[in-house]
């Protein structure tokens, strides 16, 4: 089992826990593609719980699906200055992948005819490097901020910021999680998961499910959820918006914080410490991007274990999609709908000079698990500049 490479750099034995063709089945709206289209860009979505990382594409042939296998993925951030995509994998312990686009294959004799396909490699994201964290950290949402990778600690109530040799330094936590001269750090109090990265951490701000200590954590069957959410200023350590439902995905636009009101399907941006609601949909809303005036938004089937998470909700009407979403005027341009997907954690956009998706085209095997390990074996690391 451990002699295939993309089991291997995925981490899943286990093929049960392999992408099947029903997870990958949808159904779209056209305004969607179009939309996707219009900004030049990809999109990379983690499918949190069904353990694979999508890349939706659409190029001069129309739409391109592409995917690949990671446990549990979960936040994904962008550098564009390094040309390298980071997503935040698993729980226990945190992996952090780095992946960059190949530039095709070596030129080896003993990749024989296969090295002819080398074209099919060519931009394809790839992991480059692996990075692991201690599990009780809990990472959640990653966030560039002045060229440095950060992440939620959320079951250390604090923002982090991650070293390439492995290392962890805290960088900001709540007022409320206040502890000596570190933040409090030995359970998870507030559920802190989501960074809207600023210039700095002072101009940032972050999302939790409530604003201090209280009776019971979250997890807990008992944790008050409806109205307790908050979002956090970078600068002041308190909360500046109240009255949300289990927020998620927190982000900067045109000099506003957004956020998805996951509990009741909401998204919005903060005016005067409240959620001025843009659209409400059908669906557990996380993960936010935006490129102009166009909102790309995941929503999530809300699994049946969660539904106390989700009071604004009807479970049974919940999915698992896309929509592309006019921020002005909050009507709906397209959307994308998984009928049998589960949950979505992060949507961030590509630029296609970054890569051209992943190394599994949905519809279609790339190659055989014979070619797949020839892949890996002779995949050139030169930067590939499109």
């Amino acid at each position: 089992m451990w002699r295939n490479p993309l089991r291997v750099v995925n981490q899943l034995a286990d093929s049960s826990l392999m992408v099947t063709k029903n997870q990958l089945q949808h159904k779209v709206d056209d305004g969607f593609w179009e939309a996707l289209a219009a900004t030049g860009l990809s999109l990379l979505v983690s499918r949190e719980y069904e353990h694979f990382l999508l890349c939706l594409g659409c190029g001069n042939k129309g739409p391109d699906i592409s995917y690949m296998c990671l446990p549990h993925p979960s936040g994904i951030a962008v550098d564009k200055e390094r040309r390298c995509v980071y997503v935040a994998s698993t729980r226990n312990p945190n992996l952090v992948y780095e992946l960059a686009a190949s530039a095709g294959l070596q030129s080896r004799a003993d990749l024989g005819r296969f090295g002819k396909r080398a074209v099919e490699l060519e931009g394809c994201l790839i992991p480059w490097r692996i990075f692991v964290y201690p599990g009780s950290l809990y990472i959640h949402d990653l966030a560039l901020i002045k060229g440095r990778l950060f992440a939620n600690a959320v079951a250390h109530n604090a923002v982090v910021r991650l070293d390439e040799s492995g290392g962890v330094e805290y960088a900001w936590w709540p007022r409320s999680m206040q502890q000596g001269k570190g933040p409090c750090t030995d359970q998870n109090f507030l559920q802190l998961n989501s960074i809207a990265a600023g210039r700095d951490l002072e101009s940032s701000f972050f999302s939790a499910s409530c604003s201090e200590k209280a009776k019971y954590r979250p997890g807990h069957r008992y944790f008050r959820v409806d109205g307790e959410g908050v979002i956090f200023s970078g600068r002041s350590g308190d909360p500046v918006c109240r009255g949300l439902t289990r927020p998620h995905s927190a982000r900067i636009h045109q000099g506003k914080v957004w956020v998805d009101n996951s509990g009741y399907g909401q998204v919005g941006f903060v005016d005067k410490g409240r959620l001025n609601v843009v659209a409400a949909l059908p669906g557990w809303t996380r993960g936010l991007f935006f490129c102009g005036n166009t909102l790309f938004v995941g929503v999530s089937r809300v699994l049946p274990k969660f539904r106390q998470y989700a009071p604004g909700l009807d479970v049974k009407k919940s999915f698992c999609g896309i929509y592309a979403i006019d921020i002005n005027s909050g009507k709906t341009i397209g959307r994308l709908i998984w009928q049998e997907g589960d949950q979505i954690f992060a949507v961030e956009g590509l630029p296609r000079e970054m890569g051209r998706g992943l190394m599994c085209p949905a519809g279609r095997p790339l190659m055989n698990e014979d070619g797949i390990g020839k892949a890996f074996y002779g995949f050139n690391k030169t930067t590939w500049r499109g």
